[in-house]
C-alpha cells in the first residue's frame, strides 16, 4: 500500500464503513447491535449540506427500528403527498399517500439533510460505533489472506492504517470502490443533470399540504420544490444534458433563467430569496456492475443513483443497509452461508432501483404525464402507483399485478398515438446519447 511506511497503525475492526450518510450510519448502528466492532469513516464533518431532503413513508418504520423516530419527527416537516404540475394540463394532480395500498403510513417528512444525516451518524456513535469525522479513506487493499487494509487521511494531517475483516462502501456519489475497481457505468437508459439551491420565503400551500412536494414538468425536464422547516425551500431542476450544455453564465444566473421557463414555479418564487449558492452536477444516473466482491459490499448511492423524481434515494440507501447487514453478518459469522447471503443481497439491492426506474425512464413521456395527471383506480392501479411513490416496493403490499396493469395501459396508450411515441422515442435516444456532461458543474 502506498505510504505504508509513514502511516501510523491504529488498530483493527470487524467492519470498516466508508461514508457516514444514511446508508453508512444505518449499517454501522445495526452492526454494533449484533456485536461487531465498527469503524464509521466520514470524510466531512457533521452537520454538512446535502441534497435529497424528501423522505418517503417507507422510511418511518426504519427510523423506529433504529430508535431515531422522535428525533426525526422533531426536525421534520410533515409531507402528506405529492402534487404534479404540467404546462400541458389545466389542472394540478395531487396524490396523497393516504390513498396508497397500505393506509397505515399516510405521511412522511421533509428534512434538512444536514440535521437528518447528523442524527443517524450520532446514533451510530451512541450505540457504540467508532464514528470518525474528517477521516478520508485514501487507499485500500484486499490481501489474499482476507480482510482489508485501509490508509486513512485525517483532516488534521495525520495518516493512519486500519485493518478490517470486512468493508462496506457507503461513500455515496463518490463511489469509492466503484471507481477504484472500475465498476461504475453511466446508466445507458437514462442520462440527466441537475442544478439546485435553497430559497427563503417561497410561496407554500396552506394547512396540511404546506409540506407536500411539488413536481413541475417543463420543456427540458422537471423541477422539484421541497418545503423545509424554517421557511426554507429546496428547488432543483433535473434536465437533459443538451440543456445543461447551453449554460454560458454562472450557475446562480443559469438556475434563475431555468426557473423562468416554468411560469408556475416562477410565481411560487416571486417573493423568494436565494440563500445558498446554486450548484450543478452532471452524469447524474449511474450504476456499478456488481453490488459486492471479496470482502466488501456496496450500499446506497455507492452502488447506483437514479433520477430523484420519486424521492427514493434515502429510503433505498437505508433499506440497503438493513439487507446489507444481514449479508455481512453471514459472511463473518457463518461463512458457509456467505454465497447464498450475498446472492440474496444482490437480488434485493437491484429490486428497488429496478421498480422505480421503469417509471423514471418514462416520466417525461406525454402518456406518463397523462396517467399521473389523471390516475384511475381500476384494478387498484392508483393505489399501487401511490404505494410506489410511498416507497412500498419490497413486498409489503401485493402491488405487482396492479403495476403490471399500469404498464400495459401505458403501452396501449402509446400505441394509440404511435406518431407521438416514435417522436418521443427518437428524441430520448438523442438525449441519453449525449453523455458528455461530467464537468457541467465546474
Amino acid at each position: 500500500m502506498p505510504g505504508d511506511g509513514a502511516a501510523a497503525a491504529v488498530g483493527d475492526c470487524d467492519v470498516a464503513v466508508i461514508g457516514g450518510g444514511p446508508a453508512g450510519s444505518t449499517a454501522a448502528a445495526l452492526l454494533v447491535e449484533r456485536g461487531y466492532r465498527v469503524a464509521l469513516l466520514e470524510k466531512s464533518r457533521h452537520p454538512r449540506f446535502h441534497i435529497g431532503e424528501s423522505l418517503l413513508p417507507a422510511n418511518l418504520p426504519l427510523f423506529e427500528r433504529l430508535g431515531v423516530g422522535e428525533q426525526v419527527r422533531a426536525i421534520g416537516m410533515q409531507k402528506w403527498g405529492a402534487e404534479f404540475v404540467s404546462p400541458w394540463h389545466d389542472w394540478i394532480s395531487r396524490l396523497p399517500f393516504g390513498d396508497a395500498w397500505d393506509k397505515s403510513q399516510p405521511f412522511a417528512y421533509q428534512v434538512r439533510r444536514s440535521e437528518f444525516d447528523e442524527i443517524l451518524f450520532r446514533n451510530a456513535a451512541r450505540k457504540g460505533a467508532l464514528a470518525l469525522e474528517g477521516c478520508r479513506v485514501r487507499e485500500i487493499e484486499f490481501p489474499g489472506e482476507g480482510g482489508a487494509l485501509l490508509q486513512v487521511h485525517r483532516d488534521n494531517g495525520a495518516e493512519e492504517r486500519w485493518r478490517a475483516r470486512f468493508v462496506i462502501d457507503a461513500s455515496g456519489r463518490d463511489t469509492f470502490l466503484g471507481n477504484r475497481f472500475k465498476l461504475k457505468r453511466r446508466n445507458p437508459k437514462h442520462n440527466s443533470a441537475a442544478l439546485y439551491a435553497h430559497f427563503r420565503r417561497a410561496q407554500r400551500h396552506a394547512g396540511r399540504c404546506a409540506g407536500d412536494i411539488t413536481i413541475f414538468w417543463f420543456e427540458h425536464g422537471w423541477f422539484w420544490v421541497i418545503p423545509l422547516p424554517g421557511d426554507i425551500t429546496s428547488v432543483g431542476a433535473v434536465v437533459w444534458p443538451y440543456y445543461m450544455k447551453t449554460r454560458s453564465k454562472p450557475v446562480n444566473e443559469f438556475l434563475m433563467d431555468t426557473i423562468a421557463l416554468c411560469p408556475e414555479l416562477a410565481a411560487r418564487l416571486a417573493g423568494a430569496e436565494r440563500v445558498t449558492e446554486a450548484e450543478a452536477t452532471g452524469n447524474y444516473s449511474y450504476a456499478c456492475e456488481r453490488t459486492y466482491g471479496p470482502g466488501y459490499i456496496l450500499l446506497g448511492d455507492a452502488y447506483t443513483f437514479i433520477d430523484p423524481v420519486f424521492s427514493s434515494g434515502v429510503m433505498l440507501a437505508m433499506n440497503s443497509a438493513f439487507i446489507g447487514v444481514d449479508a455481512v453478518d453471514a459472511c463473518l459469522r457463518r461463512p458457509a452461508e456467505a454465497r447464498r447471503a450475498l446472492a440474496r443481497f444482490d437480488r434485493l439491492m437491484r429490486r428497488g432501483p429496478r421498480e422505480f426506474s421503469w417509471f423514471i425512464y418514462r416520466v417525461t413521456h406525454p402518456v406518463m404525464r397523462e396517467l399521473f395527471m389523471g390516475p384511475r383506480n381500476f384494478l387498484r392501479v392508483k393505489e399501487a402507483l401511490l404505494a410506489l411513490l410511498s416507497g412500498d416496493v419490497f413486498g409489503k403490499s401485493p402491488i405487482g399485478p396492479s403495476l403490471f396493469a399500469f404498464k400495459v395501459l401505458f403501452y396501449l396508450m402509446s400505441l394509440a398515438d404511435l406518431r407521438t411515441t416514435l417522436r418521443v422515442w427518437r428524441r430520448r435516444r438523442e438525449n441519453i446519447r449525449d453523455a458528455d456532461v461530467a464537468n457541467a458543474g465546474a
